[in-house]
């Protein structure tokens, strides 16, 4: 069995989704957000609380107004008592304070709970997707986790922030006043009630069409920062082919998608808001129709109706409300469930249930019996079996896709074979402590990726405890002291972005410090010399051939005048080892590695 994708939840950015994985992922969303308010109950039920409270002294005013034109306003005309009116006016201004001031509250509070939850759902995704195996990192483009990081959780923080307040207050607001009504006038309540119908086919038809358009538009923005992430990234490459016009041109496809999925969207709810609009003329129309008949009746009286019509405006309006919710409940269910894809993405290399601890690893590596492959379809190593004793330093030479690197992710443990096992001093790697495995075994890979701060923290990415003695202890080792010291700064040297103070050939020398401060038992070099030149390879090698004693060694080059310090040459084709024997025997062999060799030093000639 081989090693599995991750195509399935994450791996696609798609829109077409099938009825059971809708519901699957609309449930997988649901989960995340109910794990995300979980620890916020209190302050949940707090807001709520405000909300109801608030929520009813603003629907008290018509209410109120219906009372003192109906009993106050008479005690004025034919008694002259102002005592009621001043009553109903006080009162009327006392909701209308507390109402402001209890939303006031209401939105620090619901501010907070935003907060809090954007923290805790930021911290996740980059928790988890740091955590996530070397698998998913090759197979999920950076530009689609930017995206998970950046403009989703943006819509997510829209919708808890502004959207998800419109819809409680909203529906609050409506109940409430279709209670009130209901209480003043029920005859005016069941014209509420009758537009109700039209209402609800108008919400479903929006909510249905508009859920297709926004999840086109993430699938769609995700492309856009995919695309505008990939170019800037690999801008070198860009400005080395002359890909610009290309780029331009793609560029602006997508960008011209995203601005048509949008514009569907704008026109939906273009079509939304004037029908909402005239079906609110329409109850209106009514109520103040058949409530002037019956005030002309002696019936109804005039507050009353005043009141009624004033409830049923402000039924519809949070209508509105409701309709933005909706605008931004779409965009944020859509990203909520690219986030929750994420989330819920299992390593495919996982820490050990019971991890065994090595403290002193030798570095006697094994591979037993071992099968892999990175898919279904192809096999990179059949059966592979090889003994590397603690201490010996072997090369790794074959073309491309044989299967060098592959071993080299596997002694790393970046990767698990699908069967058999990889050993370090008779420990399953599966079965290694996490902490003895990285301290054990170092991959120096020919990318040198320099983070963000000094040279020394830099060098000091293996062992954070080193000291600046150390530290240049180790640069001096590899031969990276003396450019070093020439730096504006020296060791408080900022690398910046990408190392851009340093020569790409500088950064794998600080790389090589890096490793050899960490000090570990298996040494992993993949291509590791090819930025460097011939000067510096040199330099490297005869460091290599001092530092490399008593450690064990795996190196991987085209180089083959880096494979001269092995102790063993493994030419390796199809996944299988065809040549294993010191270099010197290898040379005066006939083999392919003799081959090779003859070639290189034709070419030096």
């Amino acid at each position: 069995m081989t090693t599995a994708t991750v195509a399935g939840t994450t791996g696609e950015d798609r829109s077409d989704y099938t009825r059971d994985e809708s519901r699957a992922i609309r449930r997988r969303s649901l989960r995340l957000l109910g794990s995300l308010v979980a620890p916020l109950r209190w302050q949940l039920v707090l807001a709520g609380v405000v909300l109801v409270v608030s929520t009813a002294l603003r629907v008290a005013g018509p209410a109120l107004i219906a009372y003192g034109i109906n009993q106050a306003l008479p005690q004025v005309i034919d008694h002259n008592d102002w005592m009621p009116t001043i009553v109903i006016v006080a009162v009327y201004l006392a909701a209308g304070v507390g109402g402001a001031a209890l939303i006031g509250w209401y939105a620090v509070v619901a501010a907070r709970l935003t907060q809090a939850v954007m923290l805790d759902l930021r911290k996740r995704i980059f928790v988890h997707t740091q955590r996530l195996s070397l698998e998913f990192h090759e197979s999920y483009t950076s530009g689609r986790i930017i995206s998970r990081q950046t403009s989703d959780l943006d819509s997510i923080r829209e919708l808890l922030d502004g959207g998800l307040n419109e819809l409680v207050s909203g529906v609050l607001y409506g109940g409430f006043t279709l209670v009130a009504l209901l209480l003043l006038d029920w005859q005016s309540g069941l014209v509420i009630v009758a537009a109700g119908i039209p209402l609800f086919f108008l919400m479903r038809w929006f909510y249905r069409h508009s859920q297709r358009a926004y999840r086109e538009s993430r699938v769609v923005s995700a492309q856009v920062i995919v695309k505008f992430v990939e170019t800037m990234t690999g801008i070198r490459a860009v400005k080395a082919f002359r890909k610009e016009e290309r780029n331009d041109q793609e560029f602006g496809d997508l960008s011209g998608q995203y601005r048509d999925v949008n514009m569907r969207s704008l026109r939906l709810f273009g079509t939304f808001e004037p029908g909402m609009m005239v079906v609110s003329a329409f109850a209106v129309a009514v109520v103040l129709l058949w409530g002037g008949i019956r005030v002309g009746e002696g019936s109804l009286l005039v507050g009353t109706l005043l009141a009624a019509v004033l409830y049923v405006r402000n039924f519809f309006a949070p209508l509105q409300e409701i309709a933005m919710f909706l605008n931004s409940y779409q965009s944020a269910t859509a990203a909520l469930e690219k986030v929750s894809g994420v989330l819920d993405e299992e390593p495919t290399v996982p820490d050990p249930v019971a991890p065994v601890d090595l403290w002193e690893a030798r570095g006697h590596v094994e591979f037993r019996d071992v099968v892999f492959g990175y898919s279904d379809e192809r096999t990179i190593l059949p059966h592979f079996s090889l003994d590397i004793p603690a201490g010996q330093t072997i090369a790794l030479v074959g073309t491309t896709g044989a299967g060098k690197s592959t071993l080299a992710k596997l002694v790393s443990r970046f990767y698990d074979p699908s069967a058999g096992e990889v050993t370090l001093d008779g420990v399953d790697l599966r079965a290694l402590h996490p902490k003895d495995l990285r301290r054990a075994i170092v991959m120096v890979t020919q990318e040198a990726y320099l983070f963000s701060g000094t040279v020394a923290d830099n060098i000091a990415l293996g062992k954070p405890d080193a000291t600046l003695d150390e530290i240049r202890a180790a640069a001096r080792a590899v031969g990276a002291d003396a450019f070093i010291q020439r730096l504006p700064d020296g060791y408080d040297t900022d690398v910046n972005k990408r190392g851009g103070r340093v020569s790409a050939g500088q950064r794998q020398l600080i790389s090589f410090a890096r490793a050899f401060l960490a000090d570990p038992a298996v040494l992993i070099l993949d291509e590791a010399t090819a930025s460097l030149d011939i000067p510096s390879e040199r330099q490297i090698q005869e460091a290599l051939q001092t530092l490399l004693g008593g450690r064990t060694a795996i190196i991987i080059a085209h180089r083959l005048s880096t494979v001269a310090i092995a102790d063993r040459v493994l030419v390796m084709e199809h996944g299988e080892i065809i040549e294993d024997d010191t270099p010197d025997a290898l040379i005066a062999g006939t083999g392919k590695f003799a081959q090779l060799h003859a070639a290189w030093r034709e070419s030096l000639v």
